[in-house]
């Protein structure tokens, strides 16, 4: 792994140490995170620019699943949360940890990419199913 000094403004470093804190992780690892989410999305033009909060990451199938940037939530948990347990934006907000901004803008995500939901779940079934 490379060495690398990075200079922070003071007031992004406390964000920073702050998120990191509420993700339970380091700042480096949280740093780390936030630069892998960033490189990633812009080498594979994915993430959809109407929504800045969203990003795709790797999923477990090894295909992009779609996440709540700075966080691990995937937008189908929010998304399940709202239409299979019928839960309120707040309620999903104050379950995993996110402002209510986050959890909006996932569902709004969630409503214009909804068959690329769909079919991930599917796909994620079909491999559980392999697996059994």
């Amino acid at each position: 792994m490379a060495r690398y000094s990075l200079n922070l403004p003071t007031e992004l470093k406390r964000e920073a140490e702050r998120f990191a804190v509420e993700q339970g992780v380091s700042l480096n690892q949280f740093i780390l995170w936030a630069v892998a989410e960033k490189v990633g999305g812009l080498a594979q033009d994915l993430d959809d620019p109407r929504f800045p909060k969203i990003h795709y990451r790797q999923g477990a199938s090894g295909a992009p699943c779609a996440v709540i940037r700075g966080t691990a939530v995937r937008v189908r948990t929010v998304w399940a949360a709202s239409t299979a347990w019928s839960w309120s934006a707040e309620e999903i907000a104050r379950e995993y940890g996110l402002r209510l901004d986050q959890v909006e803008e996932a569902l709004s995500f969630a409503a214009a990419h909804e068959a690329e939901l769909e079919a991930d779940l599917t796909l994620e079934e079909d491999l559980a199913g392999e697996r059994a």
